[in-house]
């Protein structure tokens, strides 16, 4: 792999291998390959990474539902709240100022980080 594509194809492969492990997740890898290693500025990092999560999320959903670990209607409030919830965060995306989007992604990885151990 050579250049930005190869970059590109790689971070996303990244990401998805985390999305399929643990049915979610990309994103938080996602996010850091954008920024470091493909050079997109924050912002961009940021909404690339929903952009891209989308599709993998969605080819999760139905492999897990294939294989019968996926009760739809205990995920349907959380499917409410997070479309309700994601179209608030798309609203105010453009009005929070970079340092804050930093530091909430920061403490949100901390925050998963610290759950996944205890």
């Amino acid at each position: 792999m050579q250049g930005k594509k190869g970059r590109y194809l790689l971070a996303g492969g990244l990401a998805g291998i985390a999305n399929g492990l643990f049915g979610g997740g990309g994103g938080s890898v996602l996010v850091p390959l954008l920024t470091r290693y493909c050079g997109l500025d924050q912002r961009r990092a940021f909404a690339t990474s929903v952009a891209v999560i989308l599709p993998l999320c969605a080819l999760s959903v139905g492999i897990y539902l294939f294989r019968g670990g996926l009760d739809v209607m205990t995920a349907l409030p959380y499917l409410i709240g997070g479309t309700a919830g994601g179209w608030a965060g798309g609203k105010w995306f453009k009005g929070v100022k970079i340092l804050w989007l930093k530091r909430a992604f920061g403490l949100l990885l901390i925050y998963g980080g610290v759950r996944s151990f205890l």
